[in-house]
Order: C-alpha cells, then structure tokens, then sequence
C-alpha cells in the first residue's frame, strides 16, 4: 500500500455520515419534466460529483458503483455474501505451489458493449492499462502483480511479486473491470473520464455534468437487468432528495442522508409503506494513538483510555443508533476473522480499569493527565463524537484526566499526519477489497523501524500512530503467503490479541448504510460490498 493513496482513499470516503455517495432513485416527477420517459426506467439522483469513470483512474466511492454495474471482473461475490464466484472467469483461479502463479480459465461468447469480442487478450490489455497508466488506484495492482499474460484464447496467467493471498478478493475491485482495447490505450496519463464501454449489463448511453444514462445492454452474456436502463442525476443537497422522497417524487434513496433524516424517515416508514434495509457498512473508525507522544508512550495510558471509550454511548447520543460499537480493525463484516478484542479486554466504560491502568502508569489527583484529542473540523459526527468522549472520561476520571479538543480541516490532517504532531485523532478507512488483510496491512504494516525508535516508514506513520512490532509484520507476511483459510484466521487472531495488548489503534464504530424505498420498489439490495446492483431493482 502506498501512502498517497491510502490518505487520498481517506479524503474520498470522508465519513459515512458526510455526503460522500448519496443515492435517490426518482420517478415521480420525470411524466411532468419528460413526458416521453419510460416509466420503467430506474431515475436515480446523486449529490456526489462524479470526476471520472475510467476504470484505471476511479477511486471514489460513487464512480465505484456505477463501474460495479456498468463493467464486468474476473471474479465477483455470491449475492448477499463474501463468498467468491467467477464473473468474467469460469474457476477460481489454479495457485502455483509457490503461490505466485494464478492460471484463470475464462468466459467464452463474450461481448463488449462495442461488439469488440472478449478473450483472454482483452483482458490481459485491461489490467496491463490499469497499471500502466498511473491512475489514482494503479498501485493496488502494480505493488502485487509481476506480469500478465494470455497464456491462450481464454485463459489468463498472472505472475506476482511475492505469494498475496487475498489476490483473488483484490480482483473484484471496481476498477479491474475488462474495457474493450478498441475504445482506451495504454500509456501514461491516457484517460477517458466521460466514457466507458465494457462487458457489463449496461452500456453507457450518455454522460454529463448533471446527467449520466445507463441502458440495457441486449447482448450481454448473464442475466438481463430487470429494468431497461438507469438515469442518474444530480441533486445540489441531501435535502432536496429528502424532501422529494418525502413527496414521493423519488423511488429511493440510498447513502449519506443525516442522522436526523435517517431517523425521520425509519419512524415514518411503517406508516407510509416505506421500505427499509439496512446493512453494516465496511467502513470503520478509529482512534490513532501516537506513540511518540510522552504520555502515549506508555501502554498502560493507552490501555486506560482503551478502557474509558463508552461505544454504546456514541452509539445512543451521537448517532440515534446508526452506528454499531467495533472492538477490533477487522469489522463484524468479515465474521470468520473477527475478534471483538477491545471488548473481551476493556469493556465499555470499564472506570475501574482506567484508574487502576493510570495508577500504574504514575497519574493521580495531584498529577492528572492532559491529553489533546483531536477530529477533523468538516465533519459534524467527528466533533460531536469527540465532546461526548471527552465529557464522559472527565466527568468519571474527574481530576485524573483532561482532554482537550483540537480540529483540523481533513485534508490538512492527512498532510501532517506522519509528521507526529497529533496525540489522538479520530480517523476512518474504508477497504479497497473485502479481506482483513486490507484493515490490518494498511494500519500495522511498517518497513522500517525499531521498538525504539517507532515506525520511521510504513503504514502506522502514515497513520500518525508510529506504531512498530516485529511480530506483526512477521505474521502480515505469513498471512500474505497463507493459502489455508483456517490457518489464516488463526494468524488473524494473534494478531488481533497483540493489537488489544499493545493498543496503537482503539476501534470506535462501524457504521451502517440504508435504502429507504417507495411502495412497489423491488429487488433492492445492499451487498456486503456496499454496491448496490441496479439490474436488480424493478417496479
């Protein structure tokens, strides 16, 4: 993982409470504004701007969705699962002893959107353009991935630097989407933001500033979509979308409506006939703890303020219940790797265990400790959530502990993260791809450094947490090169246990994301991905 990018994702998902990824389905006003529409089609409104859909530059949560349902990847999930299938392949991959070796067998009687046919060398041309071109998320591939080859007409062999387990989870990534070689090129900088043509269920029809349509792509080789096709509009504010749902203008919405709008709406529902679901997001929070503070360096100070964290009261007063309370980096998403660690250890609130940790660490009425917390300054949850810790831990420390709040504007905070300026900061990650190694390597991975000295590069300095263990990154490079499920799992919880032990990072939340749906709205989903697929949706 580089670092630019891992702060730039940060800068893209910004909360799961901002207005990242907005959704509205809209249908009820399209007869007065467009007589001629289709009343089948599915109208949906975003408020996010959209800068590119070329597949080898999109990194951003609502250009991500769209390339979901437009393209087609080797390989995707069962629905309603995170259980792998072949989409553009026909097998899980064939893993050399090494495991640097992946042989793909692929779909035959394929199509582009363009006619273009799909084989084993259109698609060794996509991900060779995905790395080449040096867009936004190309080092997800060109960190990992030696060579590409078509080995023949439809199979596909990949070459890695070093054996990565999770290759066949990085492969579903939006992005790594097949693109036909007769509408993109190779070469450096070589985008296409306002097209795309690829193998997927619909075709781009149009693309504007304000205006994207999709269609019904008649050739494609699955399942048809159960609508014609898909307007996308863009809304200026969450509010005009909130309010047209409200009137029933819209079908749907889906995304970063505010917490009170959220509520509104859930306590209208069963009255109105309003559909709602609801599903974790994969995003986490957490509080970065740096340990080249004076204070921070000693782990019986982390240990308290581990103990002190009160999830089930943000999860009450600041979020009117649409977060869920995370006790490690690997969320309740990934079942079979999480181990709610912070929970077993220090509980919530756990008073007593924060005295006797700041007893042992020298603190007392006499000598309280002060400590800075610090949030970004853009996002209303992050402040509020931020009063409410410090609130809580004075008053139940009274004497013993003072916090003291500091914000920052976001992008300024990713800037000066890795230069240690901050003791605590109240930060988010949302994954590339669906394993835990994309929630342990991005945060405990470092190259170089010592106990001593810290993290001086990697990930935990990027995070401002300077954290450094040589048994973690021993076991990152094992579970990299584990090909055994039930082994990898067991690696995962080691290292879950040191995490709870040595505390450079506490977990905060998970949050949640919901689709609030008209009557006669059907098939909507939320995958465990968070994409949600649009061929599904029907009237």
């Amino acid at each position: 993982m580089v670092g630019t990018r891992q702060w730039r994702k940060l800068l893209e998902f910004v909360g799961l409470f901002s207005l990242c990824c907005f959704l509205a389905i809209s249908c009820g006003d399209r007869s007065a504004t467009n007589p001629n529409a289709d009343p089948s089609r599915i109208a949906i409104g975003t408020t996010a701007k959209i800068r590119t859909i070329d597949p080898a530059d999109a990194y951003e949560n609502a250009s991500g969705m769209l390339l979901y349902n437009l393209g087609d990847r080797l390989y995707t999930y069962e629905t309603g699962t995170t259980t792998l299938k072949p989409q553009l392949a026909t097998a899980l991959p064939t893993i050399s002893n090494n495991g640097v070796t992946y042989t793909i067998p692929l779909r035959q009687g394929v199509l582009y959107h363009d006619g273009t046919p799909f084989n084993a060398q259109t698609m060794e041309f996509s991900l060779n353009r995905f790395m080449q071109n040096g867009g936004s998320p190309s080092s997800l591939l060109s960190n990992i991935v030696a060579s590409i080859e078509a080995t023949d007409e439809y199979e596909l062999t990949l070459t890695l630097k070093q054996p990565f387990a999770a290759f066949t989870d990085l492969l579903t990534f939006p992005g790594l989407a097949a693109v036909s070689p007769q509408a993109y090129e190779i070469g450096d900088g070589k985008f296409k933001p306002d097209s795309f043509v690829g193998t997927g269920p619909y075709k781009l029809a149009s693309y504007g500033t304000d205006s994207i349509k999709l269609e019904r792509f008649d050739d494609y080789w699955g399942e048809k979509p159960a609508n014609p096709g898909i307007d996308i509009q863009r809304f200026s504010s969450p509010a005009n979308v909130y309010n047209s749902f409200r009137k029933g203008a819209v079908d749907l919405t889906y995304g970063s409506l505010d917490l009170n709008q959220i509520a509104s709406l859930e306590k209208q529902a069963a009255s109105q006939g309003w559909g709602v679901i609801s599903s974790r997001s994969n995003g986490i929070y957490v509080l970065t703890l740096n340990m080249k503070d004076e204070a921070l360096q000693k782990p019986e100070v982390r240990q308290a303020i581990a103990a002190i964290v009160n999830r089930p009261l943000l999860q009450e007063r600041v979020f009117q219940g649409q977060i869920e309370p995370l006790y490690s980096l690997i969320p309740a998403t990934l079942d079979k790797y999480y181990q709610p660690i912070f929970e077993q250890k220090y509980g919530d609130g756990n008073i007593d265990r924060a005295r006797s940790a700041l007893a042992e660490a020298g603190y007392s009425a006499t000598n309280p400790l002060t400590l800075e917390l610090w949030y970004r300054s853009n996002l209303k949850t992050n402040a509020d959530a931020a009063l409410t810790i410090k609130a809580y831990t004075e008053r139940e420390l009274e004497n013993l502990v003072k916090i003291q709040l500091q914000s920052v504007e976001a992008a300024t905070a990713y800037n000066n993260l890795d230069k240690g300026i901050y003791p605590m900061f109240i930060l988010d990650w949302t994954p590339d791809f669906l394993d835990p190694d994309n929630y342990i390597q991005p945060f405990l991975d470092c190259t170089k450094g010592s106990p001593e000295s810290g993290c001086e590069e990697g990930e935990t300095k990027l995070w401002g947490s300077f954290y450094y263990s040589d048994r973690v990154n021993q076991l990152i490079d094992q579970q990299r090169q584990e090909q055994n499920p039930e082994q990898r799992q067991q690696i995962f919880r080691e290292i879950q246990e040191i995490l709870g032990q040595d505390v450079p990072f506490i977990p905060l939340w998970q949050g949640k994301e919901y689709i609030f749906a008209q009557p006669g709205i059907e098939g909507v989903l939320i995958e465990p991905t968070q994409r949600v697929p649009f061929w599904t949706i029907r009237k």
